[in-house]
């Protein structure tokens, strides 16, 4: 798979979800507070970052892929700092409304020594209004007609732009034009993305919505994809393991890849790592199971850094040379 960078170069991605900006409050701790049992933090620095499916745009970035953003953010300060930061990564914001009144989701995450210390948000979970969803609706559908779009990826973040309506409205179109698609759900819809192609769960969500024990083998997660293929329909069903990999299956083949040993420094972003590369893997028509040995490695990659940051493409390939 050395040609890999070549077969993601330029391939256009339209990601449509949850969009934010993820804040870092960075700084020291040298103390405790007399005021309660808990750690004062000496202010640093800020830095703001690419959050949700913007990070999934910034992931296919740096992959070599074309991303064509489609959300919705508010007409705030926040929202201003979320197009100033798409404009420095070169990101078009063509596909990104501003709505009055509704706020930019802001994850505010206070940290020192590369320690996660607390996380505050700033956020509606309200669904957007119907004239909104039309308007999102619009732009897919123009978006298809004017660009070679080689995979659709819905990355849910259950606040509030991916309505079922949207979601089933923008499956049909995909079905239509023979467009594979790509899900990163979150409990809210997570029986709504019927027919699609690529369905990638983690396995604590799964545990919410399977009625039966989900453990860690062959035989009962299969039984799990088994379950959520009778009430979708899709045909690829991955589960994230965390520290214990990925789970792929489709039709009769099934497969756990494990994780490689590595240095866990931040999780944040993995799971954004893990399904950019997955539909980037089902764009070029790889097989399942070097989606999930590429997706795993790419989560994996990204766990080894502080904070939300993309996988390259360069840490793929470095990856993939201690592959057996």
């Amino acid at each position: 798979m050395k040609n890999l960078s070549k077969l993601f170069k330029d391939k256009k991605v339209l990601v449509v979800g949850d969009v934010m900006v993820d804040r870092y409050l960075l700084g020291e701790v040298n103390r405790m507070s007399p005021e309660a049992p808990v750690p004062v933090v000496d202010f640093g620095t800020e830095d703001n970052r690419l959050g949700g499916a913007a990070n999934v745009a910034l992931n296919l970035a740096a992959l070599g892929a074309k991303p064509l953003l489609l959300s919705v953010i508010g007409n705030d300060l926040e929202g201003k700092i979320f197009k100033e930061l798409l404009k420095k990564h070169r990101l078009s914001k063509k596909g990104v409304i501003s709505i009055k009144g509704r706020p930019t989701t802001v994850k505010t995450r206070v940290m020192a020594a590369n320690q996660h210390l607390l996380r505050i948000d700033r956020e509606t979970k309200k669904e957007i209004s119907k004239t909104t969803e039309n308007l999102l609706l619009e732009k897919v559908k123009n978006i298809i007609k004017k660009e070679d779009v080689s995979v659709i990826l819905f990355q849910d973040y259950n606040k509030g732009v991916l309505t079922k309506k949207l979601i089933q409205s923008i499956t049909k179109i995909a079905i239509k034009a023979k467009i594979p698609t790509a899900v990163d759900p979150k409990f809210d819809h997570f029986l709504d993305y019927k027919k699609v192609d690529l369905f990638k769960p983690n396995l604590k969500e799964v545990r919410q919505i399977v009625p039966f024990p989900v453990e860690i083998n062959i035989k009962s997660l299969t039984a799990a994809a088994n379950f959520l293929e009778k009430k979708l329909n899709h045909s690829i069903t991955m589960i994230t393991l965390s520290e214990h990999g990925i789970f792929i299956k489709k039709d009769k083949l099934t497969q756990i890849i494990p994780t490689a040993p590595r240095t866990i420094v931040d999780v944040c972003g993995a799971g954004d790592a893990v399904i950019s590369v997955a539909a980037l893997g089902l764009a070029i028509g790889l097989n399942i199971s070097m989606i999930a040995k590429i997706s795993n490695d790419a989560g994996g990659k990204v766990c080894e850094k502080v904070g939300v940051v993309p996988v390259t493409i360069q840490d793929l390939l470095s990856a993939m040379k201690d592959w057996n």
